[in-house]
């Protein structure tokens, strides 16, 4: 099969401040394959952020106008999965982001971290990065990946795409949050843009579900360290959907079907409280009614989502104990709970990729979803 590769890269225009920087989400590193009657692929590649990026590819075109080609390739990036295996979808149209003041110019940053991974700082636009496995495979089940980074920045690759990919490769598919973070700016309540972003990826996904081979009543959410407090927070403050909302996405349930947690911050309460993230999400002195609301061992109920934790016993970051706070509650209320604690470790360890210890926790969790999945 021949597959053709346009790479559309276009020139930054003053007047498009408001509106291409959105459009440049929709369709920045989004591959929309069509096929022809002559069985040619032809793979386009839309680059509206890096305008300066030198390009590799067959074709190079400079000059065209962005909102034709926007009215012209949307509908696919939007509605259609053709072939592609990976997108990217905003989580608000333009203009419907909650809880933005819009007065400062603030920017996206994206570094090369010392301990080798990609972070993601400063999110003003959220958005989800969707890993959807080869049809055959999938077995209905989603993940809602939500990146560590003590809710300062995002550890985007190394607990995040690293995730989806490894999901994949059973057939579950693995959704990556790029949500917003309380010290970024433009924010009026900065503690609540979190849970509103992870809330509103699993509605997308439930929304979602039929056309890409997800069961809608098994989706769950995934996370590490600060992320692990994001996705526990998403399994115990949820609701059923918003059936009087216009917003047909709105009206789906965010409540996920499962949890899974590694080495996650979970209480905010001190002995063990990760203070770090604590500070980042509700302040340095934060009021006890708040700091209990975003402990989340003190909200386990029955309808709890079944949960697989991992934790390193030396880890000095966020102590062991958040995880055996968060296990109490669930054995507590009979929700099915699953525990993996190594004496090793320590923390941010993602993947673990080449330890036969405390890496073999994802074969694990393979093996826990697998049964999951059979089980409910």
């Amino acid at each position: 099969m021949i597959q053709v590769c346009i790479v559309f890269s276009f020139p930054k225009y003053k007047k498009s401040k408001n509106v291409y920087p959105y459009l440049s989400l929709i369709l920045q590193n989004r591959i929309i394959i069509l096929q022809n009657r002559l069985g040619v692929f032809l793979s386009l590649q839309i680059d509206l952020n890096h305008f300066n990026t030198e390009l590799f590819t067959y074709m190079h075109i400079t000059r065209l106008n962005k909102l034709l080609l926007f009215a012209l390739l949307a509908p696919f990036a939007i509605n259609n999965r053709v072939c592609a295996q990976n997108y990217t979808i905003p989580l608000w149209q333009p203009g419907k982001i909650p809880n933005v003041t819009n007065t400062i110019n603030e920017r996206e940053i994206i570094v090369n971290e010392e301990e080798g991974y990609t972070g993601i700082r400063n999110v003003q636009i959220p958005d989800i990065k969707v890993f959807l496995p080869t049809r055959r495979n999938a077995t209905g089940q989603a993940v809602i990946i939500c990146p560590g980074g003590a809710y300062s920045g995002l550890a985007y690759d190394l607990e995040g795409v690293d995730y989806a990919k490894f999901l994949n490769t059973f057939g579950v598919a693995g959704i990556v949050l790029k949500y917003r973070l309380p010290p970024s700016g433009n924010h009026a309540t900065g503690y609540q843009n979190p849970i509103s972003d992870v809330q509103r990826a699993i509605r997308i996904t439930r929304y979602h579900a039929r056309k890409w081979d997800i069961n809608p009543d098994k989706i769950g959410v995934m996370g590490s360290s600060a992320g692990g407090h994001l996705a526990s927070t998403a399994g115990t403050h949820f609701d059923l959907g918003r059936p009087n909302s216009k917003d047909s996405i709105e009206a789906m349930s965010s409540r996920p079907d499962f949890m899974i947690l590694i080495y996650p911050v979970i209480t905010f309460n001190d002995p063990f409280a990760n203070d770090v993230s604590r500070e980042n999400l509700i302040g340095k002195n934060p009021d006890k009614k708040l700091a209990d609301y975003f402990s989340n061992e003190l909200h386990v109920k029955e309808d709890t989502p079944p949960t697989f934790i991992v934790h390193a016993g030396n880890d000095d970051a966020v102590p062991v104990e958040n995880s055996l706070l968060f296990y109490a509650a669930l054995r507590k209320h009979r929700i099915p709970v699953e525990l993996h604690i190594f004496p090793e470790g320590g923390h941010g360890f993602g993947l673990a990729v080449g330890n036969e210890h405390y890496g073999s926790w994802p074969q694990a969790c393979q093996k826990w979803l697998k049964w999951l999945n059979a089980r409910y």
